[in-house]
C-alpha cells in the first residue's frame, strides 16, 4: 500500500528539517552545561545529574510507521524515560548490497519521534539481535556464501560483511548520539553472546568497529544472562564496554547485580536489567503466554525501589508482519518451534496499542513512585471496528504457477537446492520432478526438510492433466515418509513438493538454518533427479507482491481437498470508519494473508493458539479493501473470513496433539 511506504513530501521535508535543527537546538539549550551521558560511582549520569533508566523495548519494525508516535506516547504515559530497540540487519539489507531505510525500515524517522517526545534511546545495533526475528536479524543471503560462514564469530569472511553493514548503518545514527544532540545514550554490540560462544576476538572487533564510526564518547554495552558462565563468555573486561544483565522476572535481582559488578570496572556498574520480562513469547501450538500483573509489578519494584534501572521487555510487542517471525529449537534441531505472527508478549501496551489493562496500571503505579519526570495522561485505547463477514472466492491454484508464462524464475538442477540458493529468501518454494509409478505403490522419503513439505502427484492421461492429488505432509519435526499410490500413469507422474519456510531459528546452536529441501529425495530408496524449483512471488515487508500475476485465472469454486489455492474477497469502509480491526481465520487451516497487498502474516488456527490477525488502520483505506489469502490445505467450508474487534488466542489443539494430527495426515 503506497500510503504505508511513501510518506508525503511535506512529511519528508518536515522530518528533514527536524532532524537537522533539533540536535542543534538541543545542543544550544545546554550551553553552560556539557551535554553528556556517562557512568561514574556505579550510577548513570545525565548532564551531571544522577539518572535512573526506566525504559522499555519497542521495536519500530513491528509497528507500522503511522503508529510509532502513538505507541511511544503510551510508553511515555507509563512513566518511561527511555526506549530500547533492535536494528534488524535483514530488514535493512534484504538483498546483498541493496539497502532499505524507508517505510517500516525508516529508523531515522523513528529516532526523531523518540527525540520529539523527549525519550532517550538504547540502540541494539546487532549485528545479531535474536528478538524472535528471522535468523536473529541476519540477512538470509548470508547462508548462500561459500564456503559457509561461521556466524557470530571472528571468521574474517563474516566480519567483513558486518563491517560493510555497519559502515552503512552507524554513520546514519551517529548524528543522533546524545553528545551530538540526539537521543541515543548507549549502543549495544551483539546480544547475549555469552549464551552462544566465547570468541572474545569477535567482541573486540565489534568494539573497534563501533568506535571507528561512533567515537569514544558513546557508551557501548553488552547484555547477558545473569549467571557467571554467560557473563564470563559474553563480556569484555575493563571499562571499554559496560556489561548489563537480564534474568527471569521474579528472581532476586540484587545478588545478580552484585555479580554484574564483577564484570565491570570499579565504579562502572550501575545495576541495569536490560531485559525485564513483562511477559513471554509464544510458539505455534502452545498456550498463549501470560504473566500476572501484580507479580510483574512487584518484581519491577524490587529493582526500582533501590535505585536500580530496568528496561521492560516488552513495553509494546507489536506484530511479526510479513515472513519475519523467527523460531526456536529444543534439545535438538528437529524440536522446531516457530513463533506466532502476534508479538503481543503480554506486554502492558498490547499488540493493538491498548493500555486499559491490569498490567499497564500496576506497572504505572510502581513507576510513578520513582519517576521524577512528569507522567503524562494515559491515552484512550484506539478504536476498533468489525467490518463483518467477508466472502472469499478461489481465484488460482498455487500448483498451476508452473504453467504461468509470466513466471520466469524457475531453476533447474539434478538435485533439489535450498531455498536461498534459488534466490527465494522467505515464504515458499515449489519443487517438481517426474517419477515412474509401481503397481503396488511407492514410498517417498526426504531425510531433511525445513520446514514443512506438502506432497502432491499429478497424472497425465492422453494430453489430459488431472488435478494434483495431496498425499501427505513431511515436516521438520516428524519427518515421516509418505505413501504414493499406484496411478497407472506409467512415466507421466509429476511429483510436486511445496516447502514452506516457517521462520529461521533465531537463537542457539542451530541458527545456521537453511530452508527448503536440504537432502536428496528418494522413492523406494531410489534417488530422484532432474528437479525444477519455482520461487513463489509473495511480498514481504517493504517488498511489493506479485499477487496480480498469480491470481489472474478465473476458477469455479468447486474445491478439491487439500490443494493450496489463492482466495480473494473485498469489503468497503466509509471514510469516517477506518479503524483497527482483526481478521478471524477460525475454520481455515494454514496460510498467509494480505490486506491491500500488505502481508499481515501467517495464520494457523488448526495448530493455534492464534485465531485472528491484527490489521492496523493505516493499511486500510476508504472505499474498497481487498483481502487475498493463500490457504495451504482447506478453507472455511463457506469460504468467508470475518472482521472482528478483538484478538483471539483460543484456537487449535495442544502442540503435541496437533503434531500427532499432522503426522497422521502425512501417513494417510
Amino acid at each position: 500500500m503506497a500510503a504505508l511506504y511513501l510518506p508525503s513530501l511535506f512529511s519528508l521535508f518536515s522530518f528533514f528539517i527536524f532532524s537537522q535543527l533539533y540536535p542543534l537546538y538541543n545542543a544550544q539549550s545546554h550551553i553552560g552545561s556539557e551535554r553528556k551521558f556517562e557512568i561514574e560511582d556505579d550510577q548513570f549520569w545525565k548532564d551531571g545529574k544522577p539518572f535512573q533508566i526506566i525504559g522499555g523495548d519497542l521495536h519500530y519494525f513491528r509497528v507500522v510507521p503511522q503508529y510509532w508516535e502513538d505507541r511511544l506516547l503510551r510508553a511515555k504515559a507509563l512513566g518511561l524515560n527511555t526506549i530500547q530497540t533492535y536494528v534488524p540487519w535483514n530488514l535493512h539489507e534484504p538483498r546483498r548490497g541493496q539497502y532499505a531505510f524507508e517505510g517500516i525500515a525508516d529508523i531515522i524517522s523513528f529516532l526523531i519521534h523518540c527525540q520529539k517526545l523527549d525519550l532517550l534511546v538504547l540502540l541494539r545495533a546487532g549485528p545479531y539481535i535474536c528478538a524472535e526475528w528471522d535468523l536473529g536479524g541476519f540477512p538470509a543471503w548470508v547462508l548462500t556464501v561459500e564456503p559457509a560462514l561461521k556466524l557470530r564469530s571472528s571468521d574474517p569472511a563474516f566480519t567483513d560483511l558486518v563491517a560493510k553493514w555497519w559502515k552503512v548503518l552507524l554513520p546514519k545514527i551517529a548524528p543522533f548520539l546524545y553528545s551530538n544532540g540526539g537521543p541515543i545514550i548507549m549502543v549495544q554490540i551483539e546480544n547475549e553472546f555469552g549464551s552462544y560462544g566465547d570468541d572474545r576476538a569477535y567482541l573486540h572487533y565489534l568494539v573497534q568497529l563501533a568506535r571507528a564510526h561512533l567515537g569514544e564518547d558513546i557508551i557501548l554495552y553488552t547484555t547477558d544472562g545473569g549467571s557467571r558462565e554467560t557473563l564470563e563468555k559474553g563480556t569484555i573486561p575493563g571499562d571499554a564496554v559496560y556489561s548489563a544483565v537480564d534474568f527471569t522476572t521474579g528472581d532476586d535481582p540484587w545478588p545478580i547485580f552484585r555479580l554484574q559488578k564483577e564484570f565491570n570496572a570499579p565504579g562502572k556498574s550501575p545495576p541495569l536489567s536490560a531485559e525485564f520480562y513483562t511477559g513471554w513469547l509464544t510458539h505455534w501450538g502452545e498456550k498463549n503466554a501470560n504473566t500476572d500483573a501484580n507479580f510483574t509489578a512487584a518484581s519491577l519494584e524490587k529493582i526500582l525501589s533501590r535505585n536500580g534501572s530496568a528496561v521492560l521487555y516488552m513495553v509494546h510487542g507489536g506484530t511479526n508482519f510479513g515472513f519475519y517471525s523467527g523460531a526456536n529449537t529444543g534439545t535438538n534441531e528437529l524440536d522446531y518451534k516457530p513463533d506466532l505472527t502476534s508479538y503481543d508478549y503480554d506486554a502492558p501496551v498490547s499488540e493493538s496499542g491498548d493500555v486499559d489493562n491490569a498490567k499497564y496500571e500496576a506497572i504505572r503505579k510502581v513507576i510513578s513512585k520513582r519517576s521524577d519526570a512528569f507522567v503524562t495522561s494515559v491515552p484512550s485505547n484506539n478504536k476498533k471496528m468489525a467490518y463483518g463477514r467477508i466472502q472469499m472466492k478461489r481465484i488460482a491454484f498455487l500448483l498451476d504457477m508452473f504453467n504461468n508464462k509470466d513466471l520466469v524464475h524457475v531453476v533447474s538442477s539434478d538435485y533439489p537446492l535450498p531455498m536461498e540458493s534459488v534466490g527465494q529468501m522467505f515464504g515458499f518454494v515449489l519443487y517438481m520432478t517426474e517419477y515412474t509409478s509401481k503397481g503396488n505403490g511407492s514410498v517417498l522419503s526426504i531425510q531433511k526438510v525445513h520446514d514443512r513439505a506438502q506432497v502432491f502427484i499429478s497424472c497425465h492421461r492422453e494430453h489430459i492433466q488431472e488435478r494434483p492429488t495431496y498425499l501427505g505432509t513431511i515436516s521438520r519435526w516428524s519427518n515421516r515418509p509418505v505413501n504414493i499410490p499406484y496411478t497407472g500413469c506409467g512415466f507421466t507422474n509429476k511429483l510436486y513438493i511445496l516447502v514452506e519456510n516457517m521462520g529461521r531459528v533465531n537463537y542457539g546452536q542451530y541458527i545456521f538454518d537453511r530452508k527448503g529441501i536440504l537432502s536428496s529425495v528418494h522413492v523406494d530408496g531410489r534417488e530422484l533427479l532432474k528437479w525444477k524449483m519455482l520461487s513463489i512471488p509473495l511480498g514481504n515487508l517493504n517488498e511489493s507482491s506479485l499477487l496480480k500475476v498469480v491470481t489472474r485465472k478465473k476458477l469455479k469454486n468447486k474445491r478439491p481437498p487439500f490443494e493450496p489455492a489463492f482466495y480473494s474477497g473485498q469489503f468497503s469502509i466509509a471514510s469516517d470508519q477506518i479503524s483497527d480491526t482483526y481478521i478471524s481465520f477460525r475454520d481455515w487451516t494454514k496460510g498467509i494473508a494480505f490486506i491491500n497487498d500488505f502481508n499481515i502474516g501467517r495464520f494457523w488456527p488448526t495448530f493455534g493458539p492464534q485465531c485472528n490477525l491484527y490489521v492496523p488502520a493505516p493499511i486500510l483505506r476508504a472505499g474498497v479493501n481487498t483481502v487475498v489469502i493463500l490457504e495451504l490445505d482447506s478453507p472455511n467450508s463457506d469460504l468467508y473470513v470475518k472482521s472482528v474487534t478483538q484478538p483471539d488466542f483460543t484456537c487449535g489443539l495442544t502442540r503435541s496433539r496437533a503434531r500427532q494430527s499432522e503426522i497422521r495426515l502425512s501417513l494417510a
